[in-house]
């Protein structure tokens, strides 16, 4: 017996029924072909997810209106006939699975992606851009409404026959029917604007009309921001107010927050706990009485189980949480929660990638999203011997992958513990869920028993010799950037000093756990930085000072941390010093140099965070080792160059490839 049974029991609705109560929701990929149609690749991605278990996979916003309608580089679409041949093959695929399938019907708004408009204005319910700084939208006239009110009628009606099991109209997230819900957007005077019930009027028009398309045996889906978390916005009760005028003819209720400019709580940032959404989902549960979604980084299966034995909600979305464990339902089912590669909600490969870099959509801690484990499937065929240096997670991910296709590989790690720099900024309280993607590699290296790992060991040559390794991987990390500022080594060797660097705090944490009354100064504003920033400015410091050279802080953070520091900042009202650099350092106070003029700026504690740099030490001489013995040597990772945990998991997977070539090579010296 299952120790969750709550997340494994059926349900039923309508005509539709769920082997589970897991879903995945609409997430856009830039995976799509430029004219809106599926590719191979995109639909093995959701092959993954139905295959690992998901009860209903939800299709990705496709649009009813191209091009005004556009979100997204790449989108799939569904305004004509022609698209429904590439969603029946999606649906075959998914429903040969047992999952149950939903497409998300979507019009952008003024949300569209602007480079796909062909020059035209974008439309809103009035004038008001849906993000500040995005393009200034022209109001819809009465006529374009009621037109595309039945371009969702005619998409619903293409997403039955082409055998989809549930349609899920889109009212959130800053698109078309949000931005008319909501009074932040909406400030127009006719039937469609000012009131509630005027406000509301276009949604009902929209659910009416799909209703009308599908039958009455079709199950609909609504997903809305059921509080915009914005000041002016609507709340909770004034979304259920909303929901009241539309909502009798809704099956699916799909809770989510949130608009652009408070995209945190709609793509959570880091530290939100887990489901902690679920509060919205059970006020709308207990007025309405209708099947409800919650979302919210549920990674914990023991969380997701309570959710639904409380009430809170009858299904769970795990968007990004699908998108790091495709198998996240079978691995539940089978006992084997300890091999969930959990999601650390990073938003780096995810949103940044999508929605601000306008790339296909990838995982810092899955580096496959789309074939999942398929490299295990191409076994190597020859003893090879591999010997990685280095503990963190690019170490860890390059041995497991290794070894999972043959190879014989040796870890060795300096210090008592795994995991590296991401277990050591997991020290911090509002990064702690990092360490659940060392926890998942530990448990998957213990699966492997062609891999030996040796913890307070210090390698050198000698014992790498010993070993007669045919592939030597480099992965020892960074270390702190330390320049040679007036000051700053000098203090940094003070015995009773006030001035640290980011080791500092997350080797003694301990002894940095008094807040109240503190004056903090923090020299670097990238990630770093930033994140010493939260860490004291979230726990009452006195005040908290933040100086970096570029003119803007977290250029280096993806979009969604980078807006919730800013929030942070803003919040607790933290001292920017942007465009000014660093003079020097004393024990109580830095000299820095802004506009031309030189400031102090006094502190209690201050910490210099100037980024990390590659620590290499070993290569010269592995490079050596390798020319003398034909050893191949790789270095991967931070020790290549300091970056993030994401470009060294897909720096370590990828050595599967060299490990590929140096089994090709030992299978030519067997044939001469």
């Amino acid at each position: 017996m299952n120790q969750y049974p709550e997340i494994f029991k059926p349900l039923t609705i309508k005509r539709m029924t769920l082997k589970n109560r897991v879903i995945m929701p609409p997430m856009g990929t830039n995976f799509a072909n430029m004219d809106g149609s599926f590719n191979n690749e995109h639909i093995e991605y959701y092959r993954q997810r139905a295959k690992g278990g998901t009860g209903l996979i939800t299709l990705e916003n496709a649009c009813v209106d191209f091009p005004m309608g556009t979100n997204g580089t790449t989108q799939l679409r569904i305004d004509n006939d022609q698209y429904i041949p590439g969603l029946w093959k999606f649906n075959e695929t998914m429903h040969a699975y047992g999952a149950c399938t939903s497409v998300q019907i979507n019009h952008a708004g003024a949300s569209a992606y602007g480079l796909r408009l062909e020059g035209n204005q974008p439309v809103s319910a009035s004038n008001i851009p849906s993000k500040k700084g995005n393009a200034v939208p022209r109001p819809l006239e009465k006529e374009e409404i009621l037109a595309i009110v039945k371009k969702y009628g005619e998409a619903a009606n293409r997403a039955q026959r082409a055998g989809f099991d549930c349609i899920e109209i889109h009212a959130g997230h800053s698109y078309l029917v949000s931005q008319f819900l909501s009074p932040l957007y909406n400030v127009r005077t006719d039937e469609f604007g000012g009131s509630p019930e005027n406000r509301a009027r276009f949604a009902k028009l929209i659910v009416e009309e799909v209703r009308q398309a599908v039958g009455p045996f079709f199950p609909i889906c609504l997903r809305f921001s059921a509080d915009e978390m914005l000041e002016g916005g609507n709340t909770l009760e004034e979304t259920m107010d909303l929901l009241s005028y539309f909502a009798d003819e809704v099956d699916i209720l799909n809770v989510s927050a949130a608009l652009n400019d408070s995209i945190q709580y709609q793509i959570d940032q880091m530290n939100l706990a887990d489901g902690w959404r679920s509060y919205m989902a059970k006020a709308v549960k207990e007025r309405f009485g209708k099947v409800t979604v919650t979302s919210g980084n549920i990674r914990s299966p023991k969380v997701a189980n309570d959710i639904l034995a409380r009430g809170d909600a009858d299904l769970l979305a795990m968007g990004r949480g699908l998108i790091a464990e495709p198998n996240w339902v079978n691995k539940v089912a089978q006992n084997q929660e300890h091999l969930l590669r959990k999601c650390i909600s990073c938003n780096i490969g995810c949103a940044d990638h999508r929605i601000a870099k306008s790339r296909p959509v990838r995982c810092t801690v899955n580096p496959d999203v789309i074939h999942e484990d398929a490299y295990k499937e191409e076994q190597i065929k020859h003893d090879l011997q591999m010997v990685v240096i280095g503990g963190g997670t690019t170490a860890l991910e390059a041995a497991t992958s290794a070894a999972e296709i043959g190879a014989t590989v040796t870890l060795f790690e300096e210090k008592p513990y795994l995991g590296g720099l991401a277990r050591e900024i997991a020290r911090l309280p509002d990064k702690k869920r990092i360490d659940d993607y060392v926890t998942y590699l530990e448990a998957r290296a213990k699966e492997c028993p062609s891999l030996t790992i040796h913890l307070n060991t210090r390698a050198d040559l000698a014992t790498i010799q010993q070993l007669n390794p045919d592939l030597v991987v480099n992965a020892t990390g960074a270390k702190p950037l330390l320049p040679p500022i007036s000051g700053l080594h000098e203090t940094l060797a003070l015995p009773d000093r006030q001035v640290y660097s980011i080791f500092d705090l997350l080797h003694n944490m301990e002894d940095f756990q008094e807040f109240e009354g503190k004056h903090i100064a923090v020299i670097g504003g990238g990630a770093v930085g930033l994140d010493v920033v939260e860490y004291y400015a979230e726990r009452g410091a006195a005040s908290v000072s933040i100086v970096e050279m570029q003119p803007a802080l977290g250029k280096d953070l993806d979009m969604i941390t980078r807006i919730s520091m800013l929030d942070i900042i803003e919040k607790h009202g933290v001292n920017v010093y942007t465009n000014t650099a660093l003079t020097e350092v004393t024990n109580d106070h830095f000299k820095v140099m802004r506009d031309g003029e030189e400031m102090a700026i006094p502190f209690d504690l201050g910490f210099v965070c100037l980024g990390m740099k590659a620590d290499n030490p070993l290569m010269e001489q592995l490079t050596a080792f390798g020319a003398e013995t034909g050893a191949t040597i790789a270095n991967i990772g931070d020790s290549k160059l300091a970056r993030r945990i994401y470009e060294g998991a897909r720096e370590a997977r990828d050595i599967l490839t060299t490990v590929h070539q140096v089994d090709a090579q030992k299978n030519m010296q067997e044939q001469f």
